[in-house]
């Protein structure tokens, strides 16, 4: 089959996944419960990528032979996921139990019609996700051992589009060169499609992990470090123009990586890290791209979550008995973190968590907005503690 749905199209479904299946010759089907957007790419049936670089003229990428479907529209969806064996998922942890239902009923009814199964690709920035994706399925009258799950690492940076780019064309995304997807050999049902920005890994927790624990704490670090010492720069390239910013950024992702080569000994060489923690910063300091400290900061009661980027490096790090100083620092300049869109508006739940945590101690904030567990992450906590009071 030469088609593929997408659910989700938004930056990464249609920027990355779309982008990836569209020059490998796949027509594309998204599914979307925007209707101004379902409706302008149907009219359309193209939109634009264009590809952002330092000193060099944009690259502009047409992705055509596409056509989109309503969320609400189930029985047409279930007659499009019969007609490809490759599905992907872009849509954000929150929308996933209103997706899978979807998923679902294509599931039962290509069982019925005897077809090959389904391969999922769950571009989501979630750990676990086929776990995730396998407890909805059951909850949906199937196993989860009908398809593929393939989980993935999404490493692909899509800043928020502005109001002027959309007003000229509400379809176009801007995007950084990387274009690799990261993605679990292990999952599929079918073959491994011969993509060639496809790169197939056996121990996909180490490289979700790798972009959760570098990637994203590294460009959280240049959030809340950059606010915190110029709240007046907007840019991500802005604030790490000061060296001493792009140390601490680099210090911080230092300290998580040595706790991942303890963790993944068989997956990561330090040179491989060193490597991966060099190519960040150039790529972070891509100012074409217009990243902005806000769209990677905001959301402050995710990101300060126990599992997330920067308490969930921390935890490994003590896990291993590793320094993580650099990386607690990080936590507290979150705290301050009070920036606002281009519109100066601020993030609503960053807002209340600021509001919260302004009436609470830090023992406080980490147990009660964070979600640490005072007997279990007893010795976390001392350790916030620690650097409050140093």
């Amino acid at each position: 089959m030469n088609k593929a749905v997408i659910f989700g199209a938004g930056n990464i479904g249609r920027s990355f996944i779309g982008n990836i299946f569209s020059s490998n010759g796949l027509g594309l089907t998204f599914i979307d419960a925007n209707c101004a957007l379902v409706k302008e790419l149907n009219l359309k049936k193209e939109y634009r990528i264009l590809i952002k670089r330092n000193s060099k003229a944009n690259e502009e990428i047409l992705v055509k032979n596409i056509s989109a479907i309503h969320s609400s529209e189930t029985d047409k969806i279930v007659e499009c996921l019969n007609e490809s064996n490759l599905c992907a998922t872009s849509v954000g942890q929150g929308a996933l139990p209103k997706v899978i239902p979807l998923i679902a009923e294509g599931i039962k009814n290509r069982l019925k019609s005897h077809l090959d199964p389904l391969d999922i690709i769950i571009a989501e920035n979630i750990r676990n996700g086929a776990d995730y994706f396998r407890k909805l399925l059951q909850k949906n009258g199937l196993t989860g051992d009908e398809v593929g799950l393939i989980e993935t690492s999404i490493g692909k940076m899509v800043p928020i589009m502005t109001e002027e780019d959309l007003s000229e064309d509400p379809l176009v995304l801007n995007a950084e060169e990387y274009n690799t997807l990261i993605l679990d050999r292990k999952g599929f049902k079918n073959k491994i499609p011969d993509f060639p920005e496809i790169k197939a890994v056996s121990n996909i927790a180490a490289w979700v992990d790798r972009k959760l624990f570098i990637h994203n704490l590294g460009h959280a670090t240049c959030a809340y470090l950059g606010f915190d010492k110029y709240p007046g720069r907007n840019l991500i390239a802005e604030v790490l123009e000061d060296e001493q910013i792009e140390l601490q950024v680099r210090n911080v992702m230092n300290e998580a990586a040595a706790a991942l080569l303890k963790e993944y000994p068989d997956d990561f060489t330090r040179e491989d890290l060193a490597d991966h923690i060099e190519d960040l910063l150039f790529r972070f300091q891509n100012r074409a791209l217009g990243d902005t400290v806000f769209r990677v900061g905001k959301d402050l009661t995710r990101k300060l979550g126990r599992d997330d980027r920067i308490l969930g490096a921390i935890r490994l790090c003590m896990k291993h008995d590793l320094p993580k100083g650099e990386i607690i620092k990080v936590f507290y300049s979150a705290l301050n973190f009070y920036a606002t869109d281009q519109n100066g508006l601020a993030f609503k739940k960053d807002v209340d968590f600021l509001h919260d945590a302004s009436d609470m101690g830090i023992d406080q904030v980490v147990i009660n907005i964070c979600g640490l567990d005072p007997v279990e992450d007893k010795e976390l906590i001392r350790a916030i503690l620690e650097v409050n009071n140093d």
